[in-house]
């Protein structure tokens, strides 16, 4: 099987992954029943809600790194030798993005979890499967100095201004995403600490990245 189909197969459990969720929201068929105070989710039934359940799903980081994840995968399949700048950028983001998703799922969210009937699926290729996925694509098929030393920290790009629009949003409707972003509960201090945090997980995993790809770039080339 070619590198390219490969990556156009991934590319496609991440859409339909997507798309499945996209369809649950759309047609509210799993309605959180428990929301904690100023969290995302309260919406009216029918078309009434339509417009704010599309908006509070795209406000989710799990949702943005799926689609980066999707998108970058797609871009492979077609060409996987693209370079450059803004490339590396966006590459290293979509390994990055995706791997924060899954592990903050895992350590901080899951327990917390409302998941229920297909909800089960669309949860479980968001925070799981595609994070897992996305890595060892990368770890198999590379390509290999398409991450750069740079792209460690021009990849912070899309997840500072997704808290910005986060922070900016919450601060109109009084609601966040995820309960650490809580600005009402915490105050403004605290989540800025907490969105620093996340922040260095990112430069980490990152440097990471971009440390085992100069080390198998270099096996390649022996």
């Amino acid at each position: 099987m070619t590198t390219r189909r490969l990556f156009a197969i991934g590319a496609g459990i991440t859409w339909f992954g997507l798309a499945l969720g996209m369809a649950l929201t759309i047609l509210n068929v799993y309605p959180p029943v428990d929301i904690p105070p100023n969290s995302l989710g309260e919406n009216s039934d029918g078309l009434a809600g339509l417009f704010g359940r599309v908006v509070d799903s795209l406000s989710y980081f799990t949702n943005l790194s799926n689609l980066l994840v999707a998108v970058v995968l797609t871009m492979l399949a077609r060409n996987p030798e693209r370079r450059g700048a803004v490339w590396s950028a966006v590459r290293m983001d979509s390994l990055v993005m995706i791997s924060i998703t899954g592990l903050i799922y895992a350590i901080v969210l899951a327990l917390d979890a409302q998941v229920e009937g297909l909800d089960i699926i669309v949860n479980a290729m968001k925070h799981y499967i595609v994070p897992a996925m996305t890595v060892l694509l990368w770890l198999l098929l590379g390509p290999r100095r398409q991450l750069t030393f740079g792209s460690v920290f021009t990849a912070l790009v899309i997840p500072i201004a997704w808290a910005g629009y986060t922070l900016i949003r919450g601060e109109f409707i009084a609601a966040y995403p995820y309960g650490f972003l809580n600005v009402v509960a915490y105050g403004l201090p605290a989540v800025v600490v907490n969105i620093a945090g996340v922040a260095a997980l990112g430069i980490v995993l990152g440097l990471l990245f971009w440390g085992i790809d100069r080390l198998l770039g270099s096996r390649q080339q022996a």
